[in-house]
């Protein structure tokens, strides 16, 4: 596909939207590819500065990633989210997964599950802007806590 050729926006990064619309997507299917997104935008963000050691990388990354960073993210933008948002948010809460990490708690892995299905609807419905906004304050937030 060239770049001259249209592309729909909630097809997402590549050339493989999704076979069905995303409010269609079960919501751990929208967990899963939220997980890699938001992995990939902190990546991104910890390479923009100036440590680049891949050790201190990975730890940093860590940091930001955790269910219990993550369940800590979702309490703190819970009052930006629209009532569509937080529809998405319940239903990835509720979504049984089948297994809870060994260093998280039910409730933060929830949390955390919820996060990830929220990031995975909105890129694969084309928010873009409202992605890298929600990201953007998620990555500021744990940045400042930290400090």
């Amino acid at each position: 596909m060239s770049g001259a050729e249209f592309h729909d926006p909630a097809a997402g990064w590549f050339d493989f939207p999704p076979s069905k619309p995303a409010r269609l997507i079960p919501p751990i299917v929208l967990a899963y590819i939220g997980d890699a997104i938001y992995e990939v935008a902190v990546r991104q963000f910890l390479i923009s500065k100036a440590n680049l050691r891949p050790h201190h990388l990975h730890r940093t990354a860590t940091g930001f990633v955790s269910a219990k960073a993550q369940s800590r993210i979702l309490a703190f933008l819970d009052p930006e989210l629209t009532e569509e948002e937080r529809d998405v948010v319940r239903q990835g809460r509720n979504a049984k997964s089948g297994s809870i990490p060994k260093n998280a708690d039910v409730l933060e892995y929830r949390h955390a599950t919820a996060f990830e299905t929220l990031v995975g609807y909105l890129y694969y419905t084309g928010e873009q802007d409202r992605l890298r906004e929600l990201i953007g304050k998620s990555i500021e937030f744990i940045e400042g806590s930290a400090k």
